[in-house]
């Protein structure tokens, strides 16, 4: 799969070159019978068909490949798919790749989505960081979501959702993100739900910077100024999908973000230290200014030191 996504159209023996300089196959080449079979198995497993161009070369190539470029999940499973086979595989590159663990939740995580796959309610026990007490309540997993090393899974709460109903609000679903790591236990039931018709995840989280998602807060064009090497690794990895360029010059680069600005995102402006600068709207450049203020008082809390040691 990744072999054709990167090069396109190859023939057998092509494909049975690469294969022998893998270290997939130990340098042994691949069987014809065996290639088939993994044709079969890519279908089945990723919905991805491999066709044959008879009539040019009898060279292979994936016949959606449009479709897939133009999915981002799909594209992330085979890309991770294909990168932690071909390390797990390969003895030699046994203990020269170093992977960043996400320790959050996982035991919960496969439960969840088999939950999703037949749309079936989930009962959990969940300790919030601010709450002095666990609670037990049902959701409906809605889907997952991975926000700075933690799982969360996106859910409609039914029990405030019938508040709503009651209290004849025109909109009463409510959909809530929770920690997998603040999940004390969980159980699949046999209740069942029904997805809302339209939904998707991005739709959900436009807008937003991470998983804080308050719709009351408006989205909002975020200019920041940085400076020198700053300004490369922004430009390269981008804080939010929103990022464009621009402004730039022999010094500094002047990126634009359509976020709303919940904690999150003053928490990734702030960990850019004095490298970044706000430059609009005031309202924001006013509470990273407040953020930098309070910061300033931790570290210069003696009397009439206002800044000096």
């Amino acid at each position: 799969m990744d072999l054709l996504k990167r090069r396109k159209r190859l023939t057998f023996e092509e494909i049975d070159r690469e294969w022998q300089q893998s270290g997939l196959g130990l340098g042994d080449p691949l069987p014809k019978r065996t290639f088939h079979n993994h044709i079969e198995e890519i279908e089945e497993t990723f919905n991805i068909c491999i066709g044959c161009d008879k009539h040019n070369g009898y060279k292979y190539y994936i016949e959606n490949l449009e479709e897939l470029e133009g999915d981002a999940l799909h594209s992330w499973l085979i890309d991770s798919f294909a990168t932690l086979n071909q390390i797990n595989v390969d003895v030699r590159l046994k203990g020269r790749v170093q992977f960043e663990d996400i320790p959050s939740g996982q035991e919960y995580l496969t439960q969840i989505v088999d939950a999703m796959r037949g749309n079936h309610v989930v009962c959990i026990t969940y300790k919030a960081f601010d709450a002095e007490y666990a609670n037990t309540f049902e959701i409906e997993p809605f889907g997952v979501r991975v926000n700075q090393r933690r799982w969360y899974v996106v859910a409609r709460s039914p029990y405030y959702t019938e508040q709503n109903r009651l209290q004849g609000k025109p909109h009463p679903d409510v959909i809530l993100t929770y920690a997998l790591d603040r999940i004390l236990s969980l159980e699949k039931t046999e209740k069942t739900f029904k997805m809302p018709k339209g939904f998707d995840l991005d739709r959900h989280f436009e807008g937003a910077f991470g998983v804080l998602n308050p719709k009351e807060k408006k989205v909002e064009r975020v200019r920041v100024k940085a400076w020198n090497r700053q300004s490369d690794y922004l430009l390269t990895l981008p804080l939010h999908s929103s990022q464009k360029l621009v402004d730039s010059d022999d010094e500094s680069r002047t990126f634009e973000y359509r976020v709303r600005p919940t904690l999150d995102f003053y928490q990734a402006l702030l960990a850019q230290g004095d490298s970044v600068e706000v430059l609009e709207p005031p309202t924001v450049r006013e509470e990273m200014a407040r953020f930098v203020d309070n910061m300033r008082h931790l570290y210069f809390k003696e009397e009439g030191q206002d800044g000096e040691r």
